[in-house]
């Protein structure tokens, strides 16, 4: 494969306006881009092979239970993120978005390799589908899998859609992303949880500037999100100010979004509060426009367009 050229798409408003900056300071309308659900109904949802029931942890996290957390802190609008659980099956994230509409958009599970993907992605996306996870797992070679003709296929049907593949990543896969994003400059790109910066302790400088680089690519932004497993992995997550700043400075707060991983976020020793307070309250070198774009701004501008 070639590298194509260069594209650079308008990130949106240079600032959000008054009337909605002070909307999201009173903390009416926040989105959190980044949730999983799921059901104890397994008969209803069947997991997918290789799942179990004894994997469903907590057993039960469906949309009443999140909103419990999250309404009071102000979080209105949720991405969900289609759970392993179900592997391409979404029907009950679909059933989920359908319940409650206006409130959630969604990040779909599809098999890329399957003749039939454009049109399966098609189809999510008229049922309220804004993006297509990706997850290398336990892919033992990442540059055939990233350079396959069926991710070529996903990437390009996603632009084509005004979707985002969305990846879920370590570190070392980041430059394979970097390159797929010069192949396809006009597909928007959602890197999850900083990339698992952190997870195994300190990040190392060539993994953060590996991230880094990719603001170089106008369509690709960066979810904030996962600070209960990053870091020191212990709230109030202070130490991951340094990165958060490096990432707003470099990509700016309009490629930058909040996000819990819930229900990850409230196991034991962590709390829905803490994630977002990390964002809204503690980090004193983000502007309120900048908590403005990265509480809902950009997931909006990225998930509910």
């Amino acid at each position: 494969m070639t590298t194509r050229r260069s594209f650079f798409a308008t990130a949106g408003a240079a600032s959000l306006s008054g009337c909605e900056l002070l909307r999201s300071k009173s903390g009416g309308d926040h989105i959190d881009a980044h949730v999983h659900v799921w059901t104890p109904e397994v008969e209803k949802y069947p997991l997918a092979r290789g799942y179990a029931v004894s994997d469903m942890r907590p057993p039960s996290f469906t949309p009443e239970q999140l909103f419990a957390h999250c309404r009071p802190e102000g979080v209105q609008r949720i991405v969900l993120i289609q759970m392993s659980y179900y592997q391409q099956d979404n029907r009950y994230m679909l059933d989920v978005m359908k319940a409650h509409p206006g409130t959630f958009s969604g990040v779909a599970i599809v098999d890329e390799q399957a003749p039939d993907v454009a049109a399966t992605m098609a189809t999510l996306v008229k049922q309220g589908v804004r993006g297509f996870r990706i997850s290398a797992g336990a892919q033992k070679n990442l540059s055939a899998w990233l350079g396959s003709p069926g991710m070529a296929t996903l990437w390009k049907t996603a632009a084509e859609l005004n979707a985002s593949v969305c990846p879920l990543i370590n570190p070392d896969t980041l430059p394979l992303i970097d390159k797929m994003c010069e192949w396809y400059p006009d597909t928007s790109v959602v890197i999850d949880h900083f990339a698992r910066l952190g997870m195994a302790g300190p990040p190392k400088e060539s993994d953060v500037a590996a991230l880094l680089r990719l603001a170089r690519h106008r369509r690709t932004h960066v979810k904030a999100s996962a600070f209960y497993a990053l870091g020191a992995k212990k709230a109030p997550y202070l130490d991951m100010g340094p990165l958060i700043r490096r990432v707003r400075d470099a990509f700016g707060p309009q490629r930058v979004m909040w996000a819990s991983d819930c229900p990850f976020q409230v196991d034991p020793g962590h709390n829905y509060h803490d994630s977002i307070s990390l964002i809204r309250d503690r980090l004193d070198f983000l502007s309120a426009s900048d908590k403005a774009w990265m509480l809902r701004g950009t997931a909006e501008k990225v998930f509910f367009s």
